[in-house]
């Protein structure tokens, strides 16, 4: 690695460490209570808190009222799966901009942060980059060693995106939730970061029809037992609200290369009708598949992640 690499690295690993120790501090109640099933030890019990864990067969015995306290024992496995085709480099001139993250620089730190949350709590994690097909894939693991080498396949991917932008990758969302289905063999909690947006290379299928081979993908995962958070990254500024001067602007699709000259204010409407309509549907679809399905600006912050994942966390 050079320098810029390994500044970049530590700065991906310090980063992960302080938003999540500033998630937990500005929360009244730590997020991680209450997910532990391991006894540990003894502490007199303080006067207006909760009894539910008070032993009383002890208290019987001493006359004084004990709480039992517990390790954070968890068997979480968690595949934390992220679409790194052409689409994901939106805005191509803020890649690798933490303050002004494109959509695979936020799907990058985010996830980062998701890995110190799952080490933290001693669960197994694992990696997998997609495009057309499935890139890269590590098994689940909790060790350090095995975060540090995660946060080094992160760093790689935040250090290759222009040369990712040249390679114009294509996407094939439902093939790598296929072949994640048929490749994790414990039931494991699946984190999705990506766009939605698929253009696969072999075939250009309607809107609908894109649609359906999403959620028969997340079916599969369904169906073997998997537990699936969507978080669909999305610019609200410029995919969404359409934020550009009012003038025409030559727009390139990043992953077919296919060029479209407008002017955004004469299509916005029409536009905006058609986003607000694909976002409902896939709300819609996720919630029949119980899916958990997380709309995120990526200039909202990631305070958009933890909150729903934690909940998802809590609940498995």
């Amino acid at each position: 690695m050079d320098r810029g690499q390994i500044s970049r690295y530590k700065s991906l690993d310090f980063f992960a460490r302080q938003v999540v120790e500033g998630f937990i501090t500005g929360r009244h109640r730590s997020p991680f209570h209450g997910f532990s099933v391991e006894f540990s030890d003894y502490r007199q019990y303080n006067t207006g808190e909760s009894t539910k864990n008070i032993d009383w067969h002890l208290y019987g015995r001493t006359d004084r009222l004990y709480v039992k306290q517990f390790e954070e024992e968890t068997n979480l496995r968690c595949q934390l799966l992220i679409d790194q085709s052409g689409s994901m480099l939106f805005p191509t001139e803020r890649h690798g901009d933490i303050e002004r993250p494109n959509k695979l620089t936020f799907a990058v730190y985010a996830a980062a942060v998701l890995i110190e949350i799952l080490h933290r709590q001693r669960d197994a994690f694992g990696l997998s980059l997609f495009s057309g097909q499935i890139d890269q894939q590590t098994p689940c693991r909790s060790s350090s060693v095995h975060q540090q080498y995660l946060l080094g396949l992160l760093d790689k991917l935040l250090n290759t995106g222009e040369t990712r932008q040249a390679a114009s990758l294509q996407s094939n969302i439902p093939e790598a939730l296929h072949l994640t289905a048929e490749q994790l063999h414990k039931r494991s909690l699946v984190v999705l970061f990506t766009d939605a947006f698929t253009n696969s290379a072999t075939q250009t299928p309607s809107h609908s029809d894109t649609q359906e081979a999403l959620f028969d993908a997340l079916r599969h995962l369904r169906h073997n037992k998997h537990e699936v958070i969507i978080f669909h990254t999305y610019d609200f500024a410029h995919e969404v609200n359409l934020d550009y001067d009012p003038r025409p602007h030559l727009f390139i699709d990043l992953e077919s290369g296919r060029q479209l000259k407008v002017q955004p204010e004469e299509v916005a409407d029409n536009y905006r009708r058609q986003m607000t309509d694909l976002f409902a549907t896939l709300r819609q679809r996720a919630m029949q598949y119980r899916i958990d399905y997380v709309p995120v600006d990526i200039a909202q912050g990631f305070h958009q992640i933890l909150l729903p994942f934690l909940l998802k966390r809590s609940k498995i």
